[in-house]
């Protein structure tokens, strides 16, 4: 399974149009869409080692900026979004998020741009409570920025070699992923009740 959408990835990694592709991808999953911008950083760091630190810079600059969309949500928009997102399975965690923005702030962000959960549960929830703007976007940008500079420096220096591996064990790597997902949720969940 994991395989062939990885495959299908690769493939798309090397369309002419795929760095819009990817800042499209980082801009809208930090505010609405739930697939991570890796899922496309990854193949295109392999695809073109020497472009790597361009796309992390694409994929930052671009999940910041859907982050001040987002953020904007929440302030803003929330009253319109709040009955479908207190009915969807992100309920608990926004939650969780709003009262950790209410006791960390700035550190908050900067620690969510690392984590698997979407990005756009902690960009909303910071402009609901109402975090400084300029605090949201400076842990933004260095949360993203690492995360997505991280790996586009483990795949720059593991080059082919780690691409022969990661097709090699792709679909392990989709289940521990899923798995490490679904045991980050279960804590933040207990946490929260």
């Amino acid at each position: 399974m994991f395989l062939r959408l990885y495959d299908w990835v690769i493939e798309l990694s090397s369309h002419r149009r795929a760095p819009s592709f990817l800042a499209a991808l980082s801009f809208t999953e930090s505010s609405f869409f739930p697939v991570p911008p890796d899922v496309m950083l990854i193949p295109m760091c392999l695809a073109r080692r020497a472009r790597a630190w361009h796309y992390a810079a694409l994929c930052t600059l671009f999940s910041v900026l859907g982050g001040m969309a987002g953020y904007l949500i929440g302030k803003l928009a929330f009253a319109w979004i709040e009955p479908w997102l207190m009915a969807s399975h992100y309920a608990d965690t926004f939650v969780s998020a709003v009262e950790a923005f209410e006791t960390w702030g700035f550190w908050y962000i900067l620690l969510a741009g690392f984590t698997p959960i979407p990005y756009k549960v902690f960009t909303i929830s910071a402009g609901v409570v109402g975090m400084p703007f300029l605090a949201f976007i400076g842990g933004s940008a260095v949360g993203r920025g690492g995360r997505f500079f991280l790996v586009a420096g483990l795949i720059r220096l593991g080059g082919e070699k780690l691409a022969s591996r990661m097709r090699q064990y792709i679909d392990l790597i989709g289940w521990v992923t899923i798995l490490l997902a679904l045991i980050v949720f279960a804590i933040i969940k207990m946490d929260s009740s």
